[in-house]
């Protein structure tokens, strides 16, 4: 599969499916030491006149402080087939193993260094603009944050432009 660089604003995508079922890697580093996590939370839209990216990362992911370390981060996307892998990315921490190499996916590198996979379908490159931790007495809907954090372990959210897109041709 070849990736191409095509306009982030041309992206024909329907969130809820692509984020919310398919799911994605949220990947940060260099190419020659990043990390990767599978996430089916988040967003995309138009905030502060740019195309931005919306995830949630919680603080005991390992991913977290490659996101923090970095200006740049990418989302990747992956065919059905990989399906199985992105599963795995989401259960194992790259504190334990190499789950890249076991993947066997190549790691590329964005025109600003941030490190996506070349098996993806689409990638998203991110430059993070703004990040907040959630908080307890933030939420309207006590409900949702008595069902999602019952450890009180809320996620930072990370706005970020999408600054370059890539997609398989």
């Amino acid at each position: 599969m070849m990736l191409t660089k095509i306009d982030p604003k041309s992206l024909e995508l329907n969130p809820f499916e692509t984020i919310g079922q398919q799911w994605m890697l949220i990947t940060a580093g260099t190419p020659e030491h990043c990390n990767t996590m599978t996430a089916s939370w988040g967003g995309l839209g138009i905030l502060w006149k740019r195309p931005v990216a919306t995830v949630y990362i919680r603080p005991q992911r390992y991913t977290k402080q490659f996101v923090d370390a970095q200006d740049y981060f990418t989302l990747s996307f992956f065919p059905e087939a990989e399906r199985e892998k992105l599963a795995y990315c989401g259960r194992v921490s790259g504190r334990d193993e190499d789950k890249i190499a076991r993947c066997g996916w190549t790691v590329t590198q964005a025109e600003c260094g941030a490190p996506y996979f070349g098996e993806a379908e689409l990638v998203l490159v991110c430059r993070k603009l703004y990040r907040q931790t959630l908080t307890k007495d933030s939420f309207v809907a006590c409900e949702v944050c008595e069902q999602c954090y019952p450890e009180q372990d809320y996620h930072d959210m990370y706005i970020a432009e999408i600054v370059e897109a890539y997609r398989s041709i």
